[in-house]
């Protein structure tokens, strides 16, 4: 049924062979969704055209701090086929609200967070290049565009406060309700019990770590339609959601767009999202209001050069971390303070990344006794930062790797074998900071990364390279993370604003066909095949038999989406239990017809069956039986074959592994290349490897990104200066090496499909492990994130003279 502890995934091959059939659990099936989306079928939200529909223009901020002290539309306002141009005073005249951050954090002294208003349409003042001031509705695109240039706003320009590390101590406030720009001071740990362990240490390793602001770039850029049907008095938002019932929830209850009932969210194809469409963001908002305000439909679609501006941004933390050592080189302690800038605004859920997201996985893969941590939030008037692919993990697991290399370096220790002597290695595992690991083996997945990169021939080729002139290095990260954003109690106990479970609905058609609604939505994943392949093989019906309806609010009653690689662990195990419950009853249908008793009633392979006799039942004739309900004679048997579920884990899931990065560096140019790439991962049991491996890849190449190429950056204006592709620079396929990729199982305990999850895992292993390599090569840590050739370049440069000097 699933991957084999430590097989090894070769090229083409599945890394299970013991699924229950060809498309069943643990097959490496190709994805149902992909014809559609390779010839063009996909239907995404721009490719949505309602009768009559208008577009939407939004005018935004030229400046990173102003007080806006009038907006003059009155010429713009005749220009030919605008329909209505509207501001901020225009949606408090109308009561709705701004948009909200659902997750509350509590300072040390157990004070709420400073959180600034975040109004959908800019009153009173902009906060960052890019901050909506007004926006046109017109009969065309060009035509909101051009009336756009003749509206004239009046701005009292103020200084920026840009710098993430400094950005407490300036003097410009960027929210009044903050008046030292910060959102919070919050801790986690034992402060006593880790001062205490820093002065018992025998060595302490210090580090000054960035961690850069990037740009989500998703393939299909953030895109809403807002319709009114004046009739009903009911509101249709087709939007770019990874989670339509909260956008619903959001926009309905705290924005006050109209009661849920009123109010249908759709979200069709997603290309992509990497947590930046988690959110609810203003463009949605005002494009559903305004419909009803002009009586047409309104369409916006951002252009690439909006979604620099105004997506949410991800990482941007300033921190400085120290581990402490006893004499054997045993880790006995780590204290980090971090900064974590959050943009001009509160996003929806941007204030549990720092916090929640992050300081509970700094025990990393490692038995520290001792760990405390400080975050400081703050207010800048630079683009809402959130949640970005991994969103803490990331973060967390690269101050944690670049510690625990370099202290093997100071140590002068194997920095495997350093590892290897502080993993946890037995579970479960209470960490000092609130997470409690449930399985695990870190030893298998660093054993196994080594036999695949071969480290044992790792000076040889060093040695080659000098040779030749290049430097070359390797690089480790044992990374975990905590998946499966759950469960409901402990975010709740947290400060977030909403459960965590998730919701599904298995409908049986009578001739035996399922429909499967699910809260959670895809954006890339192949859920319309994984969901699939376990109600296939649970049911013992062929794939194609299974539907996979998401993403309207109208179908599936209620769910809280996709993100934190949660849809496995969460939303198909509220599949599986649906499916029971659906067997369940089928059993007593197939008790009727059989003439049997319900407890001698078996179901396997699609078939229900008499204990010890060959009366049968298949699951399409049980499914018609249910439906025709002759056999039923008014017992209390209701007719029909459908079943909901609700699921609640006990856990979060906890996914790890070990990848190592090998890679050449030219001294005489920068360039940096990866040689090799090891990635052994545990995400628990696995439905899919093809589709998990893809992940993987996918992921390991984000964070390739970050390390060598992405970083967003402001001036001390506060203007973005890498607001597009000629200066934002994207992995492509050259910049990357074949992965070699490997896993080792250990079932998780805490859903009942032993998943973990595997949708952030590369990009939280990737940057460490590069960057771990670039020091090894280089002899040094000064370099930080992006490496780009011309930092790798003058770091190199130090190289050479020190081994000159030498």
């Amino acid at each position: 049924m699933t991957c084999p502890p430590e097989a090894r995934c070769e090229e083409g091959t599945p890394v299970s062979s013991q699924s229950s059939s060809a498309t069943g659990i643990g097959a490496s099936v190709r994805r149902k969704e992909d014809h559609r989306f390779i010839t063009g079928q996909g239907r995404y939200t721009d490719d949505i055209n309602r009768p009559g529909q208008a577009h939407a223009y939004f005018l935004r901020s030229p400046h990173a701090h102003a007080t806006i002290n009038t907006i003059d539309t009155k010429a713009a306002a005749k220009m030919p086929g605008v329909l209505g141009i509207f501001t901020g005073d225009d949606l408090t005249a109308d009561k709705v609200g701004g948009l909200i951050c659902g997750w509350m954090i509590h300072n040390k002294d157990g004070s709420p967070m400073r959180a600034g208003a975040h109004p959908a349409l800019a009153q009173g003042k902009v906060r960052y290049v890019g901050d909506h001031v007004c926006v046109i509705v017109a009969e065309t695109l060009a035509q909101a565009r051009d009336a756009s240039e003749a509206i004239v706003v009046d701005y009292g320009l103020l200084p920026a406060v840009v710098d993430t590390a400094s950005a407490a101590k300036a003097k410009t406030v960027v929210h009044a309700e903050a008046p030292d720009n910060t959102v919070f001071n919050w801790h986690l740990g034992n402060k006593d019990e880790t001062e205490k362990a820093f002065k018992a240490a025998k060595h302490v390793t210090k580090l000054d770590i960035v961690n850069n602001r990037l740009v989500p770039n998703p393939m299909e850029p953030r895109a809403a339609v807002g319709d009114y049907d004046q009739g009903e008095g009911a509101f249709t938002l087709y939007t770019t959601s990874q989670n339509p019932h909260v956008a619903r929830l959001v926009l309905s209850a705290f924005i006050g767009i109209a009661p849920e009932n009123k109010l249908r969210v759709i979200a069709p194809d997603v290309g992509g999202g990497f947590g930046s469409k988690i959110f609810i963001y203003a463009e949605e908002t005002v494009c559903v209001w305004a419909a009803k305000k002009v009586g047409r439909p309104v369409k916006w679609t951002s252009d690439r050069s909006e979604a620099f501006l105004s997506d949410a941004h991800g990482r941007d933390h300033v921190t400085h971390a120290e581990l402490a050592t006893d004499a054997e080189g045993k880790i006995t302690g780590l204290r980090v303070k971090t900064t974590a800038n959050l943009g001009a605004y509160l996003s929806t859920f941007s204030s549990s990344v720092p916090t929640y997201l992050y300081a509970p996985l700094l025990s990393g893969s490692y038995d520290i006794p001792a760990i405390y941590a400080e975050v400081d939030a703050v207010y800048t008037n630079t683009a809402p930062v959130d949640a970005y692919r991994g969103a803490g993990r990331p973060e967390a697991t690269f101050v944690v790797e670049r510690l625990v290399e370099v202290a093997a370096r100071e140590l002068g220790k194997d920095p495997a074998k350093f590892r290897m002597q502080n993993y946890i290695k037995k579970f479960p595992h209470q960490t000092p900071v609130i997470m409690m690991y449930d399985a695990g083996n870190y030893g298998a997945a660093m054993k196994k990364a080594l036999e695949i990169i071969d480290y044992k021939g790792i000076g040889k080729r060093k040695r080659d390279s000098a040779r030749n002139g290049k430097l070359r290095g390797i690089g480790f990260s044992s990374y975990i993370e905590a998946c499966g954003i759950a469960p409901s109690a402990a975010v709740g106990s947290l400060g977030a604003g909403v459960g965590l479970w998730e919701s599904a609905e298995v409908r049986v058609n009578p001739i035996g066909t399922v429909e499967v609604l699910t809260g959670s939505h895809s954006h890339g994943q192949g859920h319309e095949t994984t969901f699939a392949q376990l109600v296939s093989d649970k049911l013992g019906i062929p794939i194609e038999n299974v539907s996979i309806v998401h993403g309207d609010t109208d179908k599936v009653q209620m769910g809280m989406g996709t993100y934190g690689s949660r849809s496995g662990a969460v939303g198909m195990s509220a599949i599986f239990r649906a499916v029971d419950k659906v067997i369940a009853k089928g059993k007593k249908v197939a008790a009727h017809v059989l003439e049997a008793d319900e407890a001698d009633i078996d179901f396997a392979d699609g078939h229900f069956k008499v204990k010890g006799t060959d009366k049968t039942l298949d699951f399409g004739s049980c499914a018609l039986q249910a439906y025709v309900a002759h056999k039923f004679n008014g017992q209390d048997l209701e007719p029909g074959l459908k079943e909901g579920a609700f699921y609640d884990p006990t856990n979060f899931t906890f996914p790890a592994g070990v990848h190592i990065c090998e890679l050449e560096i030219d001294p005489a140019t920068g360039t940096t290349h990866i040689e090799r790439w090891a990635a052994v991962d545990d995400f628990g049991n696995v439905i899919n490897p093809m589709i998990v491996e893809g992940q993987v890849h996918g992921g390991i190449a984000q964070g390739v990104g970050q390390a060598l190429l992405e970083g967003a950056k402001y001036n001390s204006d506060g203007q973005l200066v890498t607001a597009s592709f000629m200066d934002y620079c994207m992995p492509r396929a050259d910049d990357l090496p074949s992965f070699d990729v490997g896993m080792t199982v250990t079932p998780c305990p805490s859903n009942p499909l032993g998943i973990k999850g595997c949708g952030e895992a590369g990009a939280i292993a990737a940057p460490p492990a590069v960057i771990n390599a670039i020091t090894d090569a280089l002899g040094h840590e000064d370099i930080a994130m992006p490496a780009t050739p011309q930092a790798v370049w003058r770091a190199a440069q130090k190289s050479l003279r020190r081994l000159a000097a030498e």
